[in-house]
């Protein structure tokens, strides 16, 4: 392949793209299924006219489109966005020149359909044949054909753009729980975008910058070889530093096939020293989440052992989630990933820190939604919610009938609260983002758990280890709430809730791979058993 054409290749990518919208609706789910791709045309329609490029002597009869879409049946859900698109234009070709020669835009929209498989989708394209025959016949056709061709790679752009930019639709995501706004496109305004002569530096993917980080690993994990290396530790004795083996032959071979050992002069030594295999254990170790003590014990065997089949679908299923984020979010906001148990800072797209976290346990799963934190709460009470009540309080009660005052409770009407100081269940501070499943941050009494490696041990609510932390970051522009008033505040044992002046976004996110800012990809365990269900719902698009 010529230089100029891989120039063109990636200035292609670049021009294939622009930023979505935000989802902010209040409709219900039976009309957020409706939201095709005809319903997002409407509003762009009126702004694309004459956008797309300067030839306007080539044109088709709109009477054609009933006799394609009879032949091309498969793609008749486009028939309304085709048609908004072209009337816009006076139904002037918008893939070939004034001349009848296709545009370099439409050979690279053909290249990025022959590469379908690199986005990690199973879709097969609909009428690949024919659309290789009809691009390798273009200098050749007639007026008829010309249009039968244009009218094909709209459609199918229409079908690209839906199936790798937008993602399953609404009620799929939401089988797996997945409950956060989901971006909204128009994808005619991104068809203008590509098409409008000298936009190159200004159109941006639709797509989470998380997603391209997988789809390289995607293409590297499917270049590797399928007979995997497996390794059995005999007696289940760990690996150490310094110890000498034959199986330390094949630690060492895994590490560099899965890239955490970068020498392939490193993996014939069957010593475990400290200068090449160390590192590249620890390296494994971080990007799984373990503890990075160099062992490797059952944990870090297991995870070498996953079948790459099994890695390619995780990061499948997790490319399909960053299609379905917001791409608009700016400013400074926090971001919860449920399986790192993680909280994330950022301001726009930069990371200012990280800090630990424990979610909810399987049977009380954090729930994946957005939200505002806008109060800080200083030494809360805790209200007793229905569910524990009725599981542990009560029945605590009725074999303690000093149950309350032991656990420093006490009845408020029908419910039970638990007063505020180091006993209360939520700390010292708790965060509000009002929403209706009952979820927030706060402190906890129970430290130690920070410790471990997987953390879910809530009822579903998000405990966060730097308490304090978090309180000084979101009252940091208010003057009067220093460092030692939030100390006091959170010590006083009296209720006090604080208004945040510049109420903070929250994501409650839930991803199982993802790459991190040095470039490593890393895996977690997929904790509420979503990625088999998400995966089977992409086998079946």
């Amino acid at each position: 392949m010529s230089n100029q054409i891989i120039q063109r290749t990636i200035c292609f990518l670049a021009l294939l793209c622009i930023w979505g919208c935000k989802e902010s609706d209040n409709r219900t789910t039976d009309n957020r299924k409706k939201d095709s791709i005809d319903n997002l045309v409407k509003e762009a329609a009126k702004d694309i006219a004459g956008n797309f490029s300067e030839q306007n002597s080539l044109r088709f009869s709109s009477s054609r489109l009933p006799a394609f879409f009879a032949r091309y049946d498969s793609l008749r859900s486009f028939q309304t966005d085709l048609d908004s698109f072209y009337k816009t234009r006076n139904y002037a070709f918008a893939w070939h020149n004034e001349s009848g020669a296709l545009t370099e835009q439409a050979t690279h929209l053909h290249m990025r359909l022959e590469n379908l498989p690199e986005e990690g989708l199973n879709a097969v394209l609909p009428y690949k044949r024919t659309l290789d025959s009809l691009i390798n016949s273009s200098g050749t056709q007639n007026i008829s054909q010309k249009t039968e061709t244009e009218l094909l790679l709209t459609s199918l752009y229409f079908f690209f753009a839906q199936k790798v930019w937008g993602g399953l639709e609404e009620s799929a995501s939401q089988q797996v729980n997945w409950l956060m706004p989901r971006k909204k496109l128009s994808y005619s305004a991104l068809l203008d975008s590509i098409l409008k002569p000298g936009n190159s530096a200004t159109v941006k993917e639709p797509l989470y910058r998380q997603y391209n980080l997988l789809k390289e690993y995607l293409k590297k994990y499917k270049a590797l070889p399928s007979d995997n290396i497996t390794i059995r530790l005999p007696d289940n004795k760990p690996i150490r530093p310094g110890d000498s083996s034959p199986l330390i032959v094949q630690l060492r071979k895994k590490l560099f096939l899965l890239g955490d050992l970068t020498n392939a002069a490193d993996t014939a030594s069957p010593v475990y020293d400290s200068i090449t295999l160390l590192p590249a254990v620890k390296r494994f170790q971080r990007r799984h989440g373990m503890k990075e003590d160099g062992v490797a014990g059952g944990g870090m065997i297991r995870e070498l052992n996953v079948p790459i089949q099994q890695r390619i679908e995780k990061i499948m299923v997790n490319m399909e989630r960053n299609r379905w984020l917001p791409t608009d979010v700016r400013g400074r906001y926090l971001a919860v990933n449920i399986p790192e148990f993680v909280l994330h800072a950022y301001n726009d797209d930069s990371l200012l820190w990280n800090m630990n976290v424990v979610v909810g346990k399987d049977v009380n799963k954090t729930v994946i939604f957005a939200g505002t934190i806008s109060q800080v709460v200083f030494s809360p009470y805790w209200h007793v919610p229905a569910s524990i009540l009725k599981k542990e309080i009560l029945p605590g009660i009725a074999k303690d009938p000093d149950y309350l005052n032991k656990h420093h409770m006490e009845r408020v009407g029908d419910g039970v609260r638990q007063k505020p100081g180091p006993w209360n269940s939520l700390g010292a501070v708790k965060f509000l983002f009002p929403n209706s499943h009952s979820i927030y941050l706060h402190d906890t009494p129970s430290k130690t758990l920070f410790q471990e490696s997987k953390r879910a041990f809530s009822h579903g609510c998000i405990r966060v280890a730097e308490p304090k932390n978090l309180a000084m970051y979101l009252l940091r522009e208010d003057a009067a709430w220093t460092e030692e008033r939030i100390t006091k505040a959170m010590e006083s044992g009296r209720e006090q809730y604080v208004a945040v002046k510049n109420p903070m976004p929250v994501y409650i996110t839930y991803f199982t791979a993802w790459v991190d800012r040095q470039g490593d990809l890393n895996f977690r365990e997929d904790i509420y058993k979503r990625d088999a269900q998400l995966a089977n719902l992409l086998m079946k698009h």
